[in-house]
Parts: C-alpha cells; sequence; structure tokens
C-alpha cells in the first residue's frame, strides 16, 4: 500500500501545499491525513468538486503554486465546466494536480451507481484533454510516478491528474474529528419522519446512507419501498428530482431526506424550489455536520443557519431540532404545514456497521416508485 504520510510530505516537498476538493471513500486516508495536518485555511472541503477547482484557482493566481484538488470520480462532471472553460491551456492555463478516486473500476465490484462512471473515467480525462496516470497498491515505483506528473504540471503549466484504486492508500483514522451537535442517531431520525408521513407521501433520499437506513427502515417493518425513491447517485440533486415530482403532483405530500453535505452541493435550488410556492414540499435536512460515509470529513454546515437561509430563500416556514423530543413535538406542525418548508434535524455522526443496502436495482426500484405515483 501507498502510504498517505509520505506522499502528503512528497506533495509538501514540492511546493504543493494547498488542497481543495470533495472526500471520497476510496481517498479517505488521505483526506483524513490532509485535514490533520494541514493548516485550515490549506484545506478547502469545497460544496462541490467544481467549486474547488475555482477555489484552488484563484489559490494560483496569487501564489503562482501548484494547488491539489481531489474528488470521486463522479465529480469530474461537476469540474467540466470550469476545467474546460477556465483551466485549460486554450483559455487561462492553469496547473493544478488532481487527485481522482476511482469508484466502479472495470473488473471491480461497485454499487451501480458508480459503474458508468467508472467505465468513462480514463476516456473523460482523455477527452478533457488530461494527463494522468493509474496508482494502486501494487504500484513499485509511486514516488516516481508521482515526481513524474509534478513535473509535468509545473513545465507544462496544465493539469494532470492521478487517478487512484481502491486499496491503494495505508489505513489512516480521522483525529480532528468535531464533536457531535446531537446525541440524536441519524437511523431514530428517520425512522421518527418515516413513520409520521402519510400513505400517499412519497419520500426522495439523497445518496449514501440516509437511503440505506430508510430502505433498512421499511424492511425492518415489512413496509412497501415503493413511496421511496432512493437517489443512489447524483449528489445534491435529490431536492431537486422531489421538486420536479411536487410540481406535476401537487396534491401529493412530497419529502425530501437530504443530508447536509448533499444540501451544500447545489443549495441554489432552493431559491429556485421556493419560487413556486408549493403547498407540497417537505425538505428534511439531517445534518452531522460532516461527510459522514466517506470517513466523517467535516462540512461547513456548523456554521449555516439552516432556519435563516430557508427563509430567506423563500420557503414558507422553517425549524431546527436537536433531539428526539424535539423532532416529536415538531412533526406535526411539518406534517400539517400547508406551504413549502425546511426542518433541519441535527444528527450525530456514524451508522450501524451491518447497514445493509438496498436489494433491488435502482431501475426496478424507479419502476415500482413510478408505479406508485400512477397508481395512487
Amino acid at each position: 500500500m501507498v502510504s498517505v504520510k509520505q506522499f502528503y510530505d512528497m506533495l509538501i516537498a514540492n511546493d504543493i501545499d494547498f488542497f481543495a476538493g470533495v472526500p471520497d471513500s476510496l481517498l479517505k486516508n488521505l483526506c483524513a491525513y490532509i485535514t490533520d495536518n494541514s493548516p485550515k485555511d490549506r484545506n478547502i472541503i469545497a460544496a462541490n468538486e467544481g467549486n474547488a477547482l475555482a477555489i484552488a484557482t484563484g489559490y494560483h493566481l496569487a501564489t503562482s503554486k501548484v494547488p491539489c484538488v481531489y474528488m470521486q470520480n463522479s465529480g469530474q462532471g461537476n469540474i467540466v465546466n470550469p476545467l474546460l472553460s477556465l483551466v485549460d491551456e486554450d483559455v487561462y492555463k492553469i496547473p493544478v494536480l488532481f487527485i481522482i478516486g476511482w469508484r466502479g473500476e472495470p473488473g471491480v465490484h461497485d454499487e451501480p451507481q458508480h459503474v458508468k462512471q467508472g467505465k468513462i473515467t480514463d476516456k473523460l480525462l482523455q477527452t478533457l484533454g488530461v494527463e494522468y496516470s493509474v496508482l494502486s497498491a501494487d504500484t513499485k515505483d509511486v514516488n516516481q510516478i508521482v515526481q513524474t506528473a509534478i513535473d509535468y504540471i509545473k513545465i507544462n503549466n496544465k493539469p494532470f491528474a492521478l487517478v487512484i484504486r481502491k486499496g491503494t492508500f495505508d489505513n489512516y483514522i480521522l483525529q480532528n474529528k468535531k464533536a457531535d451537535c446531537s446525541n440524536l442517531s441519524r437511523e431514530t431520525a428517520i425512522e421518527n419522519v418515516a413513520s409520521t408521513i402519510c400513505d400517499d407521501a412519497v419520500i426522495v433520499s439523497t445518496t449514501g446512507q440516509i437511503s440505506r437506513e430508510l430502505y433498512e427502515y421499511r424492511s425492518r417493518n415489512n413496509l412497501s419501498h415503493n413511496t421511496d425513491f432512493l437517489t443512489v447517485g447524483s449528489m445534491g440533486h435529490a431536492s431537486s428530482i422531489a421538486f420536479g415530482i411536487a410540481l406535476a403532483q401537487p396534491n401529493r405530500p412530497v419529502f425530501v431526506f437530504d443530508g447536509d453535505g448533499a444540501c451544500l452541493m447545489h443549495m441554489g435550488a432552493i431559491p429556485v424550489i421556493a419560487s413556486q410556492k408549493l403547498k407540497n414540499f417537505k425538505h428534511i435536512v439531517f445534518n452531522n455536520c460532516a461527510h459522514d460515509s466517506v470517513g466523517s470529513q467535516p462540512t461547513c454546515s456548523n456554521m449555516v443557519d439552516y432556519v435563516k437561509m430557508a427563509e430567506s430563500c423563500g420557503y414558507d416556514k422553517a425549524w431546527s431540532v436537536s433531539s428526539e423530543f424535539e423532532l416529536r413535538n415538531i412533526l406535526p406542525q411539518l406534517i400539517s404545514f400547508d406551504g413549502t418548508c425546511l426542518l433541519e434535524i441535527k444528527v450525530k455522526c456514524g451508522a450501524r456497521s451491518d447497514l445493509g443496502r438496498p436489494k433491488e436495482k435502482p431501475i426496478e426500484n424507479k419502476d415500482a416508485f413510478m408505479n406508485f405515483l400512477r397508481e395512487k
């Protein structure tokens, strides 16, 4: 395996000391090491990958240094615009080192939402004109590959990507974790909300553990999964999917089960949703101030007042709770509220070690969900 310490030290030795990105499960050990060892203003966990690349560009403009941008390969889609219209050699020619986790690599088992992205990760880099090298746990000349990448960037003033296979980096546990803002578990919060929702309502749940915990709640209680759309990919877009449903079926209660990291990723959706003054849209944000499923890397949600944010963007009402007692007291108001509203539920990090995954394929979930929308 590749030592995260040696890898980090090599970047620092080459004067690459600024990092920006969105954490990834394949990079969680490296991201944790960067978080623990870089000054706070030299490691920016961005809202999304395009945001990270723009931040890195600004840092380069001010310092002439090569910045590093890390991401899961799903984030390649978010960097296409700034990469081609800002960073590319035909525009401003900005040097940057990309570190990209290769989820869904062909021949390696992964979740269905990563399969297509995994197939085209290398092809997309080629199309975008980004040179790259692949690192794995078996790579014997890591130092040479990394040094060659850095030399290429500095000589050509162009981006270069290091694509990281599963299991490449050795283990490292994040030390500088923020204290939990609540003793309430996310799974308990999900059970409380889901059990209160009426039979004709639907839930659009965001990617990661929220969808898995909702699925487990239904399975454990022998309930139908047909009322839930599990957004296993496209992080940050669950609220927009739910918005489209709520527009088309204004008499049906539509709930979004969002995470704070996902909500931050495309927060611009919120005023768009609010602009339509829907009566049936209910936005639930489970906030643990972390990207929980990729190593509990911190988000900036501890600085966000979700109640003020939602109401200033045009939501009709917003609440925030941090205990099961408060949650149970507010749920009747949420359920009966006639308008667009948001409920922030502060929860603690972590999930059960035996948390399962949906057994159905995404397209089976989609078909069952659409049938429910048609029939009810």
